[in-house]
C-alpha cells in the first residue's frame, strides 16, 4: 500500500481549528466556577435572591419567579457586581461569577479596590482614566431608574399579596412560608442594590481623590458631579424595602 502523503500547509490549519475549538469550549465549560455558556438561561440570576436569603439564615422559596421578579434579578446583577471588575475579554467569553451577599460575614468592602484597579491598569493618558470613571458612574446612573421602576412594581405586587393570603382558603402552611421567604427575598435583593450603590459611590469618590493627587486635570469637575448626582439619586430611592436585618455597614465617603 503507497504512503499517504499529507502537505503540511494542510495540516497546520486543521489543527489550528481543533485548538480552537478546545479552546472555546473550555471557556465555556465552567472551569474555576465560572458559568457555562451553555448554562445562561431566562433564571441566570435567579442565584441572587438565594445567596441574599441563604447569607442571613433564610430558606429561600421554592415558588418560581414570575416575570417581573426575573426582570428584578436581572437589573440588580450590574449593580452589584464590582464595577469595572473585570478586564474587556472576559465579557467575550463570558465570564460570570455569582457575588457574595454584603452580609456574608467574611465579606469586607474594600473602597479603594476599584480606584486602584483603574490607576493601575494601562491607560494611553491620565485623561483616559477620568474618562473610565465617569462612563461606569454614567452607566450607573442609567441603571438606577430601571432597577428601580422594577422594585416599585416588585415590592406593590408583594404586599398586595401579603394582603391576598389572609382570606385565601385551604393555605397550606408550607404554601404561606414560601410566599413569605419569596418576599423577603425581593426585599433584600433591594437593600443589596441599595448597599451596592453606597459602596460605589464611596470607591467613585477615593478613586477621583487619587486621581486630582496624582494627574490633577479639569476633568475632575466632570467626574465629581457625576458622582454626586449618583449620590443624591441614591439617597432618595423612589422605593424602599422594609428591612428584614441589621444594615451591615455605613458606607461614606
Amino acid at each position: 500500500m503507497p504512503d499517504i502523503f499529507i502537505p503540511v500547509r494542510r495540516v497546520v490549519p486543521a489543527l489550528a481549528l481543533v485548538l480552537t475549538g478546545t479552546m472555546l469550549s473550555a471557556c465555556s465549560g465552567g472551569d474555576f466556577g465560572r458559568t457555562r455558556a451553555d448554562f445562561r438561561n431566562d433564571d441566570m440570576h435567579k442565584w441572587i435572591g438565594q445567596e441574599a436569603t441563604a447569607s442571613v439564615g433564610i430558606k429561600p422559596s421554592q415558588f418560581q419567579l414570575t416575570d417581573a421578579e426575573r426582570q428584578l434579578r436581572d437589573l440588580a446583577y450590574p449593580l452589584i457586581e464590582p464595577p469595572h471588575s473585570r478586564p474587556a475579554w472576559k465579557s467575550v467569553f463570558g465570564d460570570y461569577q455569582p457575588s457574595p451577599s454584603p452580609w456574608r460575614q467574611k465579606v469586607v468592602f474594600d473602597r479603594t479596590a476599584y480606584g486602584r484597579a483603574l490607576i493601575d491598569e494601562p491607560h494611553r493618558s491620565h485623561s483616559s482614566r477620568y474618562a473610565q470613571l465617569m462612563d461606569d458612574v454614567r452607566d450607573d446612573i442609567t441603571r438606577f431608574e430601571p432597577f428601580f421602576a422594577s422594585a416599585i412594581r416588585v415590592i406593590d405586587l408583594d404586599r398586595k399579596r401579603d394582603a391576598s393570603m389572609r382570606y385565601m382558603s385551604e393555605l397550606s402552611p408550607r404554601e404561606k412560608d414560601d410566599a413569605i421567604a419569596r418576599m423577603q427575598e425581593n426585599s433584600l435583593i433591594v437593600q443589596w442594590v441599595q448597599l451596592s450603590l453606597e459602596q460605589r459611590i464611596s470607591s467613585y469618590r477615593w478613586a477621583l481623590e487619587r486621581l486630582v493627587l496624582q494627574a490633577p486635570d479639569p476633568m475632575a469637575a466632570d467626574a465629581d458631579r457625576l458622582i454626586g448626582e449618583l449620590a443624591a439619586q441614591t439617597a432618595n430611592p423612589p422605593v424602599a424595602a422594609r428591612p428584614l436585618i441589621q444594615r451591615p455597614l455605613t458606607t461614606r465617603g
